[in-house]
């Protein structure tokens, strides 16, 4: 990694208040395109600022959301655990989501028009609500999501690259997503890996899975150059 990454705030809506991140800028002066990362319950951690770093390494301008910032991460986890299984398409982690992406596309050497977003389990969750109806989105990337409440609204989603572990509370999720993206005839690119447990991208955890990561990770990269540019 030769990125040297940088913690930041930016503007959350129309008032004062600020959201946290961590931002990554590839070397050279672009413009590059632009991705969000939203992580996982365990929060902005190593493993979330590594994936960042990954992607300036691919020639992208990186932000991570730190969505626990300045909160009390317990309501925090069952506030957004709530939102992600029953709210998930009305919420105010979607606004911040779409802050941070206006934040984004104002860093000099961004791409406005080639951006993308991934995201970890409930990070993975609002991914997908919030591609429904943030067309600034041009692919996203989920893993081990829960599908948005109705789940009609992927109709409005951008091209998906989705990664499931098998035998887990999400892997019906992927299936049933992957036959309605076929239904809209939006590009996707789905896939379960029967082996990989919940959490499998986490290097940093008990449930890492070396195969599951380096296939997903390619077929990210692969599906982005496609439709991000």
């Amino acid at each position: 990694m030769s990125q040297t990454g940088a913690s930041i705030s930016f503007p959350a809506g129309s008032g004062s208040a600020q959201r946290e991140g961590y931002l990554v800028h590839p070397d050279g002066n672009g413009p590059f395109p632009g991705v969000v990362i939203i992580h996982e319950i365990y929060g902005l951690n190593e493993n979330i600022k590594d994936i960042a770093h990954r992607f300036a390494d691919e020639g992208y301008v990186a932000l991570a959301v730190d969505l626990f910032a300045g909160r009390n991460r317990t309501i925090c986890m069952f506030r957004f655990m709530g939102q992600m299984m029953f709210s998930s398409l009305n919420n105010g982690s979607l606004d911040d989501l779409k802050s941070s992406l206006t934040y984004l596309t104002q860093q000099p050497n961004v791409d406005a028009e080639r951006l993308g977003a991934i995201g970890f389990c409930m990070g993975g969750s609002f991914a997908i609500a919030w591609a429904t109806n943030d067309n600034r989105l041009k692919a996203i990337a989920p893993y081990y999501a829960a599908n948005p409440r109705p789940l009609e609204a992927v109709e409005r989603l951008c091209p998906v690259v989705g990664s499931y572990p098998g035998k887990d509370f999400t892997t019906p999720h992927g299936q049933k997503l992957d036959i309605e993206l076929d239904r809209y005839q939006i590009p996707h690119d789905i896939k379960i890996y029967p082996g990989a447990e919940h959490s499998f991208f986490n290097d940093k955890g008990k449930s890492y899975d070396e195969k599951a990561t380096k296939d997903s990770w390619q077929r990210v990269m692969s599906f982005f150059r496609e439709h991000v540019g």
